[in-house]
């Protein structure tokens, strides 16, 4: 089952390392700092960061990669939606008014401890 958590997953870096899925995000930001060298030989797919794959298969692994279709999926169905919606979608949200003014408070040397 691909979404068991529990299920073990082969490291693209070393080969006899088998990892639970769940762990697997983790092993690769380890183990790419222990094996700096394979590493280098080793290209991120854009469409899924778990998947590592040597830079010369990276064009080929991406025309093949199943995370693809959730990325054109995405891409058709918020293309779908109403102009006005899309623009709504986070475009328009501004930072609340801010109360500090952190020049003013150099200026006055104000000497007020910081408490954590």
């Amino acid at each position: 089952d691909l979404l068991d958590p529990e299920r073990l997953i082969q490291c693209p870096l070393v080969k006899h390392h088998q990892i639970r899925a769940r762990r697997f995000p983790y092993h690769l930001v380890k183990c790419k700092e222990s094996n700096p060298e394979i590493a280098k030989k080793l290209a991120t797919c854009p469409f899924n960061a778990r998947h590592l794959v040597p830079q010369a298969d990276l064009s080929n692994h991406i025309m093949k990669c199943n995370d693809k279709a959730f990325m054109e999926q995405d891409v058709v169905s918020r293309s779908c939606e109403p102009p006005e919606k899309q623009m709504n979608d986070g475009s328009t949200w501004q930072a609340p008014p801010c109360d500090e003014d952190w020049e003013t408070e150099v200026l006055e040397g104000s000497e007020s401890t910081f408490v954590w």
